[in-house]
């Protein structure tokens, strides 16, 4: 088996969520020489396999097996890998198995290392990811097996291979902001206390306002507006309290505190409450840093391009790892279908992928 007969494998193999479709056990069996541990809590598989080839350094390669609903619009089966015009198609292509496939193959393929080789898979990601990769972190930290390095293969390109290597992640703070007022007939606007009318005022100062003015490795921290819901939906009463959604993904210039301070200067004066919750905190790895130095000569070499650090787009499992103190970053294909129909990505980008990873097991 190559790595795309492996990517094939493992999109025809269903895992919605916190389903794994049984790739962990194949993985397990794959990974011939290594030394595996399962750690499956509440319904989510976890897999840790390991190989020690003598002192050295520890690097480990992350991932999720799990996918997204593959939702309406497809042109094809999404669990059946068709493969056309130089692509193949499949939920979960390029978010992750593709990446997945990648190192999996590379991993197999190694016949030395000065160190130890890991791999960590969990089912859990997509969703509530609060039994995946975290439990891992927890059980390697235990018996002290965490890893000095990780590289997570999510998908990170943006307009060829080769070209973005994620080596941070911005944080994510979600806010819910409550006007409280007066409700009352809307004819008699006066004995009511509007909250509409009262955020309408602030609103503009508030909807996509910029927090900081970022750095060097993060984009300027915004506040986006996701949701606002007012009113008992009648035409003649007037609402008694307004309830506004946001999302800000952060840098380390703005913090749940700095948020609470915009906020009580914005709406000075209104009756409100405002709760805040950290769901990931930033984080960045130093591009003096080992694995950013090797993993980028190695892209180099094989794609004959010079990626730029990023730390932009959601959140990855990335968060925990780093918590740790551990280098993490990420590297993957092309990030353009991921969650759509027809999510697809190119065997070449796949290929390279896997010739990326070897090359970099061979000079860490």
């Amino acid at each position: 088996m190559d790595v795309i007969d492996l990517f094939k494998k493992l999109i025809i193999s269903k895992s919605q969520t916190p389903d794994d479709g049984g790739i962990l056990d194949f993985v397990e069996n794959y990974l011939n020489g290594f030394t595996s541990i399962r750690v499956d809590v509440e319904g989510v598989k976890n897999l840790f396999a390991y190989r020690h080839f003598g002192e050295g350094s520890h690097l480990c390669f992350a991932g999720h097996v799990d996918v997204v609903p593959a939702g309406e619009g497809w042109n094809s089966n999404p669990y059946a890998a068709i493969e056309m015009d130089g692509y193949i198609y499949g939920r979960g292509a390029q978010d992750m198995k593709s990446g997945v496939s990648a190192f999996v193959q590379a991993l197999k393929d190694v016949n030395d290392f000065k160190g130890t080789l890991s791999v960590l898979l969990t089912s859990d990601e997509e969703g509530a990811a609060k039994f995946g990769t975290v439990e891992v972190l927890k059980y390697l930290k235990e018996h002290d097996l965490l890893p000095d390095a990780v590289v997570v293969a999510e998908p990170t390109c943006e307009a060829v291979f080769g070209d973005v290597i994620k080596v941070g992640r911005r944080g994510s703070i979600n806010g819910v902001l409550e006007i409280h007022g007066k409700q009352g007939h809307a004819a008699y606007p006066e004995k009511a206390i509007n909250p509409i009318h009262k955020i309408a005022v602030v609103l503009p100062n508030i909807a996509g306002a910029f927090l900081d003015k970022g750095d060097h490795d993060f984009a300027p921290s915004q506040l986006v507006v996701t949701d606002i819901r007012s009113g008992i939906e009648t035409t003649n009463v007037s609402p008694g309290k307004l309830k506004m959604m946001f999302n800000v993904r952060n840098s380390t210039k703005t913090d749940k505190k700095s948020i609470e301070t915009f906020i009580a200067h914005r709406c000075e004066g209104l009756d409100y409450t405002l709760i805040l919750d950290q769901s990931a905190q930033p984080f960045v790895t130093d591009a003096n840093t080992r694995i950013v130095q090797i993993l980028s000569d190695c892209i180099q070499e094989v794609c004959r391009i010079t990626p730029k650090h990023s730390t932009a787009g959601g959140t990855s499992d990335a968060r925990f790892i780093a918590s740790y103190g551990i280098d993490v970053i990420e590297f993957g294909v092309i990030n353009d279908t991921i969650h759509a129909p027809n999510e697809r990505t190119s065997i070449v980008e796949v290929q390279n992928l896997y010739q990326v990873f070897s090359t970099l097991i061979q000079r860490f």
